[in-house]
């Protein structure tokens, strides 16, 4: 019942008239960078993120949660009608949606993804406002060895359930590499500054995510000389009431799989890390092995439109929780949410919820405005993005750049953003051709400050002993799991050797 005080507390919130004014504007401009192909929404996020900084906290945040839930239906409509996924977790969708729009089907399709995607959103929703808080209260009990068993569960995530261990195990260094610049916690020594007072206070985090994602992004789809074959496909994208009302009977019936993919999709968000790419290939699987008829998957079956949209917008509303609660991002734009939050003066974290509530919770009411503006604005607005989509790349590229330089300045007034923009630019681009992962580098970035906090302080009470991380009843089993996750790829491969001898000896 107090969480839902609590979520009435935060709908007053962002209901100013001038508020909800900002929402449509992320809504819209989330629209625009989740359909374009190779930006998405990762990238359109951490390119406009500068945008709200000129705003109010309640303000700044709501407009970010619009471009958030903007860029999230976004990529649907290109994976549909184009077969050019908008973003990574919108290829599922492709399955089955391309297929559809080739039978004639499109506005069905679209119909059927915009629809589910609201109900997966709002049941992410739902178990955010009703989960968030006792979370936090949990939270709130625990001292520097429980939080560092629990950042440690974030990186083991990486480590034990992604691919190419050496690489995300370099990446994670890196991270945590950038993040000890500046001056040192515990002793007040500056570190890896080199002389220099502008980094005293450590790399900015947006700067260096507008380099990586949006520099790096256009750099890496010019050296591939990115073309997208664009059909007319501008009447297809029409969507007429009798569209809207079948896809709603659609999802009403099948409801039992749109709840499934949901709360899937949730618990998968939470996972740092998995965000909701993984949620919605899972529960593209779930709806196959259920379905009666699964040989029409990949032909233009609607079960396979329907599942991935329910999981990867409830994953998205379940990466924001760790990142609110724990401070820990389930995903990269999650993370790049979390550098708004500091930007705006706030440290994520159980204290949040008890420090600012109205900030906490006016986020969690976005969570739910946000989406029925952005359904709303989906299906009046489609026919008008899939003309959009015909306007050359070559015209896009520049904007986009111009964009990460001028947002970039525009944080601190400091050619210090621009030059970082450049630098991490080049490198995104070279990470993305030598094929390593970019979220564990993010994260680390992100968590790297507050882990090596966690460890010293740690530490300075057990005088220096790495047992106080065992031996504590709560940090015990968290610390058991995150070595479980961190030799995960250890254990999978003994396994391995030792099965192909069995075989060997049969």
């Amino acid at each position: 019942m107090e969480s839902f005080e609590l979520l009435m507390l935060g709908m007053s919130a962002i209901t100013d008239p001038t508020r909800i004014g900002f929402m449509m504007l992320g809504v819209i401009l989330g629209l625009l960078v989740g359909v374009l192909p190779g930006v998405g929404g990762t990238t359109g996020v951490a390119i406009l993120l500068p945008v709200t900084v000129f705003l109010e906290p309640i303000s700044a945040l709501v407009m970010l949660a619009g471009i958030y839930w903007g860029s999230m239906y976004g990529g649907v409509i290109t994976s549909i009608l184009f077969a050019v996924p908008g973003n990574p977790w919108s290829v599922a969708v492709m399955f089955d949606g391309r297929p559809m729009a080739k039978q004639g089907k499109a506005q069905l399709a679209m119909s059927i993804a915009f629809s589910v995607s609201f109900v997966g959103a709002m049941i992410g929703a739902v178990l955010f406002t009703f989960f968030a808080l006792p979370f936090a209260l949990a939270a709130l009990r625990f001292g520097p060895p429980e939080m560092f068993a629990v950042l440690m569960i974030a990186f083991g995530t990486f480590v034990g359930l992604g691919g190419a261990v050496g690489k995300t195990l370099i990446m994670i260094a890196a991270g945590f590499l950038l993040a000890t610049v500046g001056l040192d916690l515990v002793t007040g020594q500056p570190r890896l500054t080199f002389g220099q007072m502008q980094l005293m206070q450590g790399f900015h985090f947006v700067p260096i995510t507008i380099g990586l994602f949006g520099l790096g992004e256009v750099l890496n789809n010019a050296a591939e000389r990115y073309k997208v074959q664009i059909e007319d496909m501008t009447k297809a994208a029409k969507l007429g009431m009798k569209d809207i009302t079948d896809s709603i009977k659609f999802v009403l019936k099948n409801w039992w799989l749109a709840l499934v993919s949901a709360v899937l999709g949730f618990c998968t968000g939470i996972l740092p890390g998995a965000g909701a790419t993984p949620a919605s290939f899972m529960a593209y699987g779930i709806a196959m092995k259920t379905s009666k008829h699964p040989e029409m998957f990949g032909k233009g079956a609607p079960e396979g439109v329907m599942a991935p949209e329910a999981a990867n917008n409830a994953a998205g509303t379940g990466s924001i929780l760790p990142m609110l609660v724990l401070g820990i991002p389930g995903s990269p734009t999650a993370a790049i949410l979390m550098a708004g939050i500091f930007m705006w003066g706030f440290i994520p974290g159980p204290r949040l919820f008890v420090d600012q509530p109205e900030f906490v919770w006016s986020f969690v009411a976005s969570l739910y405005v946000s989406n029925i503006a952005a359904v709303i604005i989906c299906l009046a607005a489609t026919p008008l993005l899939a003309l959009m989509l015909r306007t050359p790349y070559a015209i896009i590229t520049p904007i986009i750049v111009i964009l990460c330089f001028v947002g970039a300045y525009a944080i601190q007034n400091s050619m210090l953003d621009v030059w970082l923009v450049l630098i991490f630019g080049i490198i995104g681009f070279v990470i993305r051709r030598l094929d390593y992962p970019m979220a564990p580098l993010v994260v680390a970035l992100v968590l790297g400050a507050p882990t090596e906090q966690a460890l010293r302080q740690s530490l300075i009470m057990s005088d220096g002993s790495m047992m106080i991380f065992f031996q504590r009843p709560v940090s015990g089993p968290i610390a058991l799991v995150a070595v479980t996750l961190f030799l995960l790829p250890l254990i999978s491969l003994i396994w391995k050797k030792i099965k192909a001898r069995r075989n060997a000896s049969t």
